[in-house]
């Protein structure tokens, strides 16, 4: 048996980096039953958050010297504020606690949010998920086709709010799998998100936003999108986390659908029973919500095509 390490190590090159069995195996130097044990397990790895606790936490407290912090960072370093400051300042507006508790918070804020004396662009993981809006994610599923195991792409739309989920088996990750994958998604809902979630995906995004400047899209994903009528919210660099709720989907699609990799007579044929299983999928109860996923959908407005 792999050790827990090797264990996650497969699940995020499949799970995260849509490797292949073959190439997992050659990665790691396995055997390719060990490899396809671990990779297409029939659950989905749950990731678990830490939450941070404490008054600069759960109050207003941190959030005040965030804000303070980010600003003192575009000063020259001689101008910036010192602990004690902060801790003064914070006095003044009636703040309970130590000067150790904000030392500790500066600590830990440097620690995560800057890198070699500047800020990260990390931007903010949005906890909320309103009503209408949706992720959308590339993922890769094997399938059996001619005798062999080959991968295909599969591209998952899900939307948060109700976690209602669609998705397209495509030959390709390429531009027109891309639009003509979205367009058969829009067709299923019979109606277009008011606003989809990407991430700098190399067939949607020119260029990747920075902390200045707004992401670039393709000209023809843009064209895309007018068309349609739905705007565009592109990830953070390197923060998937971001669009975290269509990750999750897309392994669980692969996990629990198809007990054995399905055989791909046509990609009408798989998508047809990709549709009816998400469908079916949608009669459970929200984990956290308590109510029917088909029902929350009913909630979920989205405009005419």
């Amino acid at each position: 048996m792999l050790a827990m390490t090797d264990i996650n190590t497969i699940r995020n090159l499949r799970n995260n980096h849509d490797q292949s069995i073959e190439s997992i195996r050659k990665s790691l130097n396995i055997n390719w039953r060990t490899a396809k044990k671990y990779a297409d397990k029939d659950f989905v790895p749950k990731i678990k958050l830490h939450k941070r606790s404490g008054m600069m936490y759960e109050e207003k407290w941190g959030d005040i010297v965030s804000l303070w912090l980010t600003e003192d960072f575009k000063l020259p370093r001689k101008k910036r504020r010192t602990n004690k400051q902060f801790f003064n300042d914070l006095i003044e507006s009636g703040f309970p606690g130590s000067y150790r508790t904000v030392c500790n918070f500066v600590q830990e804020w440097k620690a995560t949010h800057t890198d070699k004396g500047e800020v990260k662009d990390l931007g903010y993981e949005r906890l909320e998920h309103p009503a209408g809006e949706a992720q959308l994610d590339f993922g890769t599923m094997e399938v059996e086709k001619d005798g062999s195991f080959v991968d295909i792409k599969i591209l998952v739309m899900t939307f948060p709010f109700s976690n209602r989920a669609f998705g397209i088996a495509l030959p390709a990750e390429n531009q027109e799998c891309l639009l003509e994958g979205i367009k058969q998604i829009l067709k299923q809902i019979n109606g277009v998100p008011t606003v989809i979630r990407i991430d700098n995906m190399s067939t949607a995004v020119v260029r990747s936003k920075t902390r200045y400047e707004k992401a670039r899209l393709t000209k023809e994903f843009q064209s895309f999108a007018l068309h349609y009528g739905f705007k565009v919210q592109t990830c953070n660099p390197r923060s998937g986390y971001e669009k975290g709720s269509v990750e999750n989907k897309v392994g669980y699609v692969r996990y629990n659908f198809f007990s054995t990799s399905p055989k791909l007579i046509s990609f009408e044929n798989l998508n047809q029973r990709l549709a009816d299983k998400l469908k079916k999928d949608s009669q459970r109860v929200h984990y956290e919500k308590k109510k029917k996923i088909s029902d929350l959908w009913q909630e979920e407005p989205y405009n005419t095509p």
